[in-house]
This record gives C-alpha cells, structure tokens and sequence, in this order.
C-alpha cells in the first residue's frame, strides 16, 4: 500500500515538473545543459535578436513593469518560429522563478492558449483554472484575462457542477461595469443565462434551471447558435411549468383517445374541452407545418367554443393515422362546421422531466386543419416498390 501511494504522489510530482515542457529531454537541456542558448531558435535574425532580448531581460530583472516589452518579444518571436512548447517552458520557468510579477496571469494565458489551440485540453485546463484560483486579473487589449479563462473552461470542463460554477463567476464579475475597468468588454447575459440552465438541468436542479430560462428571456434579442425558436420554446416549456392544474394530462395515448372519441362520438364539447391542453395549445393549417396563431382572429374563442362547429355529421376516426409513432399521434375528424371541415387532433407525449410526475404521459396538444397532405406510411410503400 505504501509503495502505491508513493508511486502516485511520484507520478504528480513528475507531472507538475514537466507541466511546462511535454518533452522531458527538452526539459533536462534546459534546466541542466544551456538554459539560454536552448531558447535561440529561427533565421540568423530571430536567433541574433533572441540573444540580445535575453540579454536585455537579464539586466532588467526585477523590473517587471519594463521587462515586459522584453517578455512580449521573446513570446512573439518564439511563436512565430513555431516552437511553442520551448515557450511553454521559457513562461512557465519565468513565472516560478519571478513569483511577484504581476503579469505572470498573462504569461501562463500564453501557455495556456498555445496547450487549446495544439489540442492538450487537459493541459489548457489546467493553467486556464490555475489563473483563476492564483492570480489577479489583468486588462490585456480591453478584455479580462480572468474572463478569457472563464470562456474556455465552460467550453472545455465537462464536469457539469464545475461548469455551472464558471456560468455563475461569469455573471457575476463581468455582467455589469465595473470602477475598476470601465473600458470592460461585457459579457452577453443571454447565453450565459440559457447555457446555464442546460448545466443545471444535467445536474437534475430544475427550480435553479427554469429560473436561468426566465433570465434568458429578459434578452429577446439575443440569438443560441443552431437554435432559432429558442425563446419560443423557453417560452413555451416555462409556462407549461407555471400551470399548475395540469388535470388535462392522461396517463397513455389509449386513455387520452377514448376519452376524446367518446366526446365527439357524444358530440359532447365541454367534455372536449376537459381534455384539451390549457398550455400552448395550437391550431395551425397543414400546408404552414407551424404555429401560427394569425389563422384564426380569436383562438382561445375558438378553443373553448367548439362546440358550436359539431354538426350531425361530425365523424371521428376509430384508430389513430398510421402515421402515429411511439412520440406523437394523430386522430381524423371530419363534419366540423368550420371552413375547413376536416381537422387532425394532434396528441403528443410529455417530455417534462422536471416533473416525473407528468413526465412521459400524453397531452392533446393541437389540431391540424385540412386533409393531411403527407403520410411516411404510403411514402415508405412507394420507395419499396421502386425498390
């Protein structure tokens, strides 16, 4: 047991050793062999111009305000020739060796960025939270070393309960101006609110998810990559979750079609309307294939008085559309008074895990107007019989 556990801090301290060099031959040239001469790399410019930057910033140390422009040179010159993890080790070394500069946040940044952009996310993360947690932040063109470091690890940490954490630092130091930077580039609230909760909701935090949602829909101007309806869908899902008497909800598709085709076999529109959702319920036309709610002048009239469209030829199917799956289902019913006689109940399954009590059960959710212009069944007979 003893040994197991030497082994392992042996393996940490190896690590930390080399956490600046990948290379441990690199590394050893450096730290024994030439620690100068290691660095003089490129054209006979580059090494000419690296020997007198070295020599320069010998003499200026200690002077952290003007070795500075040194530092940035070297950094320039070395990326430029394409040898970064020479850098990484030139950065790392200096900064162990100068504790008290008060650039070495920005000095770990550049090793940092050079470990993601060569694809060592472990290594990236490391620095990117090793600045955080030791160094004080630093202005570099504008923008927050500190915020820089926040915007990477959200994208790179996969630990959801770390993740929120760097969603909630990012609101909360740069969200607002601060005295201290006036010139800050703020961050766009609306994402961070909207990726926040999607944090919360793989950690199952629901309350703390839904109230993320209602801060994202305070920036209806900003946009979600790859996700243009995502105010509407917000919208949508937190209303659902505000309605508290959801007694519309069956428990299967097969409960929640008898009830329905009993109504209208009855011709019973109160009873219809009992199963009706009472949350984003929709009546759009076919040909649209989405919600539009400018179809009809007054829907919730319409809703709640459907009783004045039955007819003595009111009809409704006795199976589901074969198109119906396991997610989502149709019901034909035909005779309706309305301009448009034939109507498709559309009944949908829940997908609401922030209440398993209603998770996975069945809604009526909306109605199709007009015959069905598609069916994936007679779809799926034809590409069989090109076949």
């Amino acid at each position: 047991m003893r040994r197991v556990v030497f082994t392992l801090v042996l393996f940490a301290s190896v690590l930390l050793l080399f956490s600046g060099c990948r290379n441990p031959k690199d590394w050893f040239y450096y730290r024994f062999l030439d620690p100068v001469n290691y660095y003089i790399v490129g054209d006979s410019d580059e090494r000419e111009q690296l020997r007198r930057l070295f020599a320069e910033a010998e003499t200026r140390k200690g002077d952290y305000e003007s070795s500075l422009t040194v530092m940035q040179q070297i950094i320039r010159i070395l990326h430029s020739a394409d040898q970064k993890e020479k850098l990484n080790l030139f950065l790392t070394a200096y900064v162990e060796n100068n504790p008290d500069d008060p650039f070495n946040a920005y000095y770990l940044l550049m090793v940092a960025e050079n470990y993601n952009e060569n694809g060592a996310y472990p290594f990236a993360t490391h620095y990117y939270e090793r600045i955080l947690k030791n160094y004080p932040d630093l202005l570099v063109q504008g923008e927050s070393i500190h915020n820089v470091c926040l915007k990477h690890l959200i994208q790179m940490v996969e630990e959801p309960e770390i993740r929120v954490n760097y969603y909630k630092e990012l609101i909360a130091r740069f969200s607002e101006p601060n005295i201290d930077y006036p010139n800050l580039d703020l961050i766009d609230k609306g994402p961070v609110y909207y990726y926040m909760a999607k944090t919360y909701e793989e950690l199952g935090e629901w309350e703390l998810a839904v109230q993320a949602y209602r801060n994202f829909l305070l920036y209806p101007e900003c946009k979600i990559p790859g996700e243009p309806q995502a105010h509407n869908e917000i919208s949508d899902m937190i209303a659902f979750y505000d309605y508290r008497n959801k007694s519309w909800i069956m428990d299967s598709l097969e409960d929640l079609t008898k009830y329905v085709q009993w109504a209208i076999w009855g011709k019973n529109s109160s009873r219809l309307d009992r199963y009706r959702s009472k949350v984003n319920f929709f009546a759009t036309a076919w040909e649209e294939n989405v919600i539009d709610t400018n179809q009809i002048e007054d829907l919730e009239e319409f809703y709640s008085d459907l009783g004045g469209f039955m007819t003595s030829r009111l009809r409704c199917s006795s199976e589901l559309d074969p198109d119906s799956n396991l997610q989502e289902a149709y019901l034909k019913t035909s005779g309706w008074s309305y301009r448009i006689p034939s109507w498709y109940f559309y009944f949908r399954k829940i997908s609401f895990p922030a209440d398993p009590e209603i998770n996975g059960k069945w809604e009526w959710a909306g109605i199709y107007l007009g015959e069905k212009p598609f069916s994936s069944v007679e779809e799926e007979k034809e590409e069989k019989e090109e076949e």
